[in-house]
Formats: structure tokens, C-alpha cells, sequence
């Protein structure tokens, strides 16, 4: 039997890598392969969905495909390098080491680590899948013999219809007829959220006085935080900057119903789900072109090459005021989301690593 194992540092409910992983290998099991999931570590609510990576040289077939998804730090990297059988490479990048540098030195040195391991990993890997082409690339880079690209598995269904109205209608008593610009992502220095604070003042001053800064996510690199609000202070606008945090699905989906534009100003994204999220919620996007930003959107939102303050000001002005523009930028966003359809990619998905596998017959 075709046997295709997933190993991952971490599966976590509610996680983009997690929820991926779990679809993969119930896709994998769904045309008759073989598919289990090994870990480092797995939450509570996931325990009985893998094993701990240590389990599975007793469980080894020599025809065995491993498949390591790959975005951060992990033991599991090293025990990979060590073994014999076919290994795939499911890259969701990792960031840059210089991003962290002077913020957090732990992570700094995860991420550091992280990279290293990538690069020792692409040249024994028999394939590498990316989420982008700007992944694959970097993969080839670091001497990967062979690349493919496939989006990451996401539900864009769940969540669509689950508006919370309670926090909808709680986010628009705060803000009123104010002007709300959106962005969703853990705070973390390579997310450029100054540039969000500095674009939100210059609109301020010349477009909506009232208008907001929302920013949703966790905040994983607490000293850039704290930096990113002591900052807005500074500005003036620190009351118009509000953080949301461990929403749900609900809570979230209200947040993006609510908000007048969705804007990424990310200096290093490997392939950023919130843009599909964006789409799917009928959001406007304007958005820096960096890293696989401009990849992932296309041609579902305004795509700008500097993060200037005046210039992302007058981009979401500019979406905000021309109704027929913003319509149709939400148009081509659902007609974007279809090339991530999950049927797409869990086909593209059998078709890439039945190659590897040598399966006989590959079943979408």
C-alpha cells in the first residue's frame, strides 16, 4: 500500500499548519494510502490524531514517503536527516533571522536555527512542494533537486456564514461612520505593523480624522509590541489603535465584515492566508508587494511597491470613496479564491506526491 506519513514540530487546533496537516492526511487516506501523523509535540484537543516522532522507526517501511511540514525549529528536522526513506518537503517558509535581530533574541535564534535546518534538509529531500513560487524558489535556492507549488490546504467555507452580529454590532458602536482599516497577523517584526500606525496618522490627517487601526492576531514578540503601541501613542493615535486577540471564528469573521479596507503591509510573507480571509469576507485589499503577497492576491486588490505612509493613505482612500473600484477588487477576489478551492489543491496534492510514491493509480 501507498504509505505517504506527515511529520510536523507542533499540530494545533485553530493553526494554519495544523488544520493543513490534518486535511492532508485525511485526503491522503481518502484515495486509499496510507497516512499517519508524527509529531514533536501536539495539543491537548490533538493527541489522538499522531504519534510522537520517536515512534516511528518501529513502525517503518523501507517504501515509506516522509512528509515534514516545515516552517519553523524542531528535533524532528535532525531525526529526518538521519533516515533513509524518501523524504518531501512541504515548505511554509520561515522568516528571517534579521527580522527578530534586537527584539528577541530567543527567536532570533529559533528562527536562525530554523533556516539551517532548511538548508541541510533541501538537498536530501526528493521534491519540495511550496505554498508560492517565491518558497519554491527559495527551496531551488538552497539546492533542492526538484520543486512544486501547492497552496496550502484551507477551509474557505467555515467561518463565511458564521458572522458573530453581537461583536459586528459592538465594533460599530465604538467606531461609528469612522473610516476602519483592518489587518489580521501575529505581531511580529517582519508584519511591519509601524507602518500600519504611520499610515494610519497620515490618513488621519488628511483623509478621516476619526478613521481606526484594527489589528488582530497574537502577539508573539512582546517587545515589538509594545514598540508598535508606544508608537501610535507617540502619533496621537493610540486610542484608534485596537488589538484584538483570541477571537473566534465568529468574532473574527465580524471583524472583517466591519472593516472599510484590509491592508498588509507584511515585508516577508511566504504566503498570507488573512488575504484569502480578506476575499472571502468581501473586503477591499490594499496591499504591499513583498515577499508572495503579490502571488497570493493577483489581481484581487490594490497592490502598491512602497509602503510610504502617504502613498498606502491615499491607496485606501482611493478604495475607500470609488465604490466601483472597491466592487471590483471583491469581484476578482472571489474569482481568486476558486484556485485555492480545497478540491483543487487535495488533487494536486495526490497527483504530486503519487509521483513520488510511484502510486499506480492516482484518485482526486
Amino acid at each position: 500500500m501507498t504509505a505517504v506519513h506527515q511529520f510536523v514540530p507542533a499540530l494545533l487546533p485553530r493553526d494554519a499548519t495544523g488544520d493543513h496537516t490534518l486535511a492532508l492526511r485525511d485526503a491522503l487516506r481518502s484515495v486509499g494510502w496510507e497516512s499517519d501523523i508524527y509529531v514533536e509535540a501536539a495539543h491537548d484537543e490533538l493527541q489522538h490524531e499522531a504519534a510522537y516522532f520517536e515512534e516511528y522507526p518501529s513502525r517503518a517501511h523501507p517504501d515509506d514517503v516522509l512528509l515534514y511540514q516545515l516552517g519553523t525549529s524542531s528535533p524532528v528536522a535532525d531525526f529526518l536527516l538521519g533516515r533513509d526513506e524518501s523524504l518531501v518537503l512541504d515548505y511554509h517558509n520561515v522568516t528571517p533571522e534579521s527580522f527578530y535581530a534586537g527584539w528577541e533574541e530567543h527567536t532570533t535564534a529559533k528562527v536562525a536555527l530554523a533556516r539551517r535546518q532548511v538548508a541541510a534538509l533541501a538537498p536530501r529531500a526528493v521534491l519540495g512542494i511550496a505554498d508560492s513560487a517565491f518558497n519554491a524558489d527559495e527551496l531551488a535556492a538552497l539546492g533542492c533537486p526538484a520543486t512544486e507549488v501547492v497552496p496550502i490546504l484551507v477551509d474557505l467555507e467555515t467561518g463565511s456564514d458564521m458572522v458573530d452580529r453581537a461583536e459586528r454590532d459592538r465594533l460599530a458602536a465604538r467606531h461609528g461612520d469612522a473610516t476602519v482599516l483592518l489587518f489580521v497577523g501575529r505581531i511580529s517584526p517582519n508584519k511591519s505593523h509601524e507602518d500600519l500606525v504611520e499610515a494610519l496618522w497620515v490618513y488621519r490627517r488628511l483623509y478621516d480624522p476619526s478613521a481606526r487601526l484594527h489589528l488582530v492576531g497574537p502577539t508573539v514578540t512582546p517587545d515589538y509590541a509594545a514598540a508598535v503601541f508606544a508608537f501610535a501613542d507617540e502619533l496621537g493615535v493610540g486610542d484608534a489603535v485596537v488589538h484584538g486577540e483570541g477571537l473566534t471564528a465568529g468574532e473574527l469573521a465580524a471583524w472583517y465584515e466591519d472593516a472599510d479596507v484590509f491592508v498588509c503591509l507584511s515585508r516577508h510573507e511566504g504566503f498570507c492566508i488573512p488575504l484569502l480571509e480578506a476575499m472571502r469576507a468581501g473586503t477591499p485589499i490594499v496591499a504591499l508587494d513583498a515577499g508572495a503577497v503579490g502571488e497570493t492576491l493577483a489581481d484581487a486588490g490594490l497592490l502598491l511597491p512602497t509602503a510610504r505612509p502617504a502613498t498606502v493613505a491615499a491607496a485606501v482612500d482611493r478604495v475607500h470613496r470609488d465604490q466601483e473600484l472597491a466592487e471590483r477588487l471583491v469581484a476578482s477576489g472571489h474569482r481568486r479564491l476558486g484556485d485555492f478551492a480545497p478540491a483543487r489543491t487535495r488533487a494536486r496534492f495526490v497527483e504530486v506526491l503519487g509521483r513520488v510514491a510511484g502510486a499506480d493509480r492516482v484518485v482526486a
